[in-house]
């Protein structure tokens, strides 16, 4: 395996936020508390953590009993042992999806053994653990995955789940199609290690939070990744008093809230979450689906529920299994339930980041860092072989596939009229150029008549030899058939792959022994887009 380090400028769609915190530059120093390079700053960070040593236990006991029942390896025993000896953890975290989701979920669990084990050569003991997002209710987006077909189509799998809709898909149980659409993933991908792990973990009448759970399990029982569903009852009561401090602090909340959201306008950011003088960080489960919680004249309200606050406070000391925290609030959550050095995430979370920061220090008192995961494209022999006869880039498919399609039957135009039309642009730069300096002599106010002149002429061939590779497109269908299969398994609905295909097709192509060439690619100094050449 090769690689090379694509800056994620080249990207479409990377936020300028994102761009600077990479760098540690413009103005996002101000709205993170940390670089991210985990090395400078551990064992600083370290020493701001409080953890009292009995939440330490009880905390403990519950993610044995969890990992246990979900067939955890020895590796991730020996964590969990150390652990309760004092460890501190580098958390990520992701949405349950079908059939373990898209690659990146593997690459943020990855990224976060990297990260531990960077800490740990700083001298600060720390394990990797996987935050389970089951009290999420977006149940469509997590119902479906993508791997990609011998054709070079890509195919879409999905399936059913019983549940209410809106409920966290915690509750979320599978029905009997599960086990049409595992066979048909498959015969897709054919019989390996992944596949047998996906089929025993994905079975009809498995709750959508435990078939993850088991599956990853057995995909990282070799890294000792210690998994947690934080949506159990035992944790809620746990986290109880940051649910009340939450309802307690809301308008205070908001208001940070809403400051924070200026700060990062007037510096040219975005908002990832849009907070509103209504909002709070809760939601609360009634009859079944997660309802949010919303502050009108100094009430509250949920659903057709109104409360006051002191009512709101009491049903969360009474339930707090029934109140869930949202996406500005769970990480504050998580970080009160473990002793968190850092959180790693894509560049969404690392966006919205900028605002937990505001809840953090008024809930926890610190601000926990956050670390942009590993990210990476695949590139497979097949696919590197068109890539090498058409002379491309893996930047060029960041285009889009049409605009690949024309790149792709420019290379194989004829030699002769390739060098006929790059001989005809270097003749209108040679003459232009004789003309700009005869114009010099006789009027100066015209040279840039003659460069506007020279960039439409320029414009005119390009356009001929767009014309020209079209025509090619249309007598020759092998061209069309390879940049279809380069599109979906590179850049699939212009998208990177590993946001839109499933890990286990890796998995189940290359065996898990994928895992330790991700591994070692996830410990290089690269903080931008890794091209991984297989």
């Amino acid at each position: 395996m090769f690689s090379e380090c694509l800056p994620f400028t080249n990207i479409p769609h990377t936020s300028r936020l994102f761009l600077d915190f990479l760098s540690y530059s413009g103005k996002a120093p101000q709205f993170y508390p940390r670089s991210p390079y985990i090395r400078e700053w551990v064992a600083e960070e370290a020493k701001s953590i409080v953890y009292p040593a009995d939440r330490r236990k009880v905390v403990a006991d519950l993610l044995e009993r969890q990992n246990r029942g979900w067939g955890m390896g020895e590796k991730t025993a020996e964590n969990l042992h150390r652990f309760r000896d004092g460890a501190n953890v580098v958390v990520t975290g992701q949405q349950v999806g079908v059939f373990g989701g898209p690659l990146f979920a593997i690459l943020k669990a990855l990224t976060a053994v990297a990260l531990a084990e960077k800490s740990e050569s700083a001298g600060v003991p720390a394990v990797p653990v996987f935050w389970l997002a089951t009290e999420d209710h977006d149940l469509a987006e997590v119902s479906v995955g993508s791997v990609p077909a011998s054709d070079g189509s890509l195919v879409t799998l999905r399936t059913s789940a019983k549940t209410i809709e809106e409920s966290p898909v915690g509750d979320a149980v599978f029905t009997a199609d599960i086990d049409a659409e595992i066979e048909k993933l498959t015969e897709l991908l054919g019989t390996s290690d992944a596949t047998d792990a996906l089929s025993s973990a994905y079975r009809s009448g498995e709750k959508m939070g435990d078939a993850f759970a088991k599956f990853y399990s057995k995909v990282l029982a070799e890294w000792g990744v210690i998994l947690i569903d934080a949506y159990e009852a035992d944790f809620h009561q746990l986290a109880k008093p940051i649910y009340l401090a939450a309802a307690n602090k809301a308008d205070k909340l908001d208001e940070l809230l809403l400051q924070r959201g200026k700060e990062l306008e007037a510096a040219g950011y975005h908002q990832q979450v849009k907070v509103t003088s209504s909002s709070t960080q809760l939601f609360e489960i009634l009859d079944g689906k997660r309802v949010v919680v919303q502050r009108s004249n100094g009430h509250f309200k949920a659903g057709s529920n109104r409360y006051t606050k002191e009512e709101l406070l009491q049903r969360i000391s009474a339930t707090p299994e029934k109140f869930s925290a949202n996406v500005l609030l769970r990480p504050v959550v998580q970080d009160y339930l473990l002793p968190t050095l850092a959180y790693t995430g894509g560049p969404a979370e690392v966006a919205y980041f900028t605002q937990v920061g505001v809840v953090h220090e008024q809930l926890l008192g610190r601000k926990t860092p956050v670390i942009p995961r590993f990210s990476a494209t695949i590139v497979e022999p097949k696919q590197q072989k068109f890539l090498k006869k058409y002379n491309l880039k893996f930047a060029d498919l960041l285009h889009g596939p049409e605009k690949l399609r024309v790149i792709m039957a420019q290379r194989v135009l004829p030699a002769s009229l390739q060098q006929d039309m790059e001989n005809a642009e270097q003749l209108v730069g040679h003459a232009m150029e004789k003309i700009r300096a005869d114009l010099q002599q006789l009027d100066p106010t015209l040279v840039d008549s003659a460069s506007k002149a020279e960039a439409k002429m320029r414009y005119q061939l390009q356009r001929l030899g767009g014309r020209a590779a079209r025509a090619e497109l249309k007598r020759n269908e092998v061209i069309d058939s390879n940049a279809r299969n380069l599109s979906t398994h590179l850049f699939p609905n212009k998208n990177l792959p590993e946001r839109e295909i499933l890990g286990v097709y890796y998995l189940a192509k290359y065996g898990f022994d994928l895992l330790h060439t991700l591994h070692e690619a996830a410990q290089k100094e690269c903080p931008d887009h890794q091209v991984l050449y297989l």
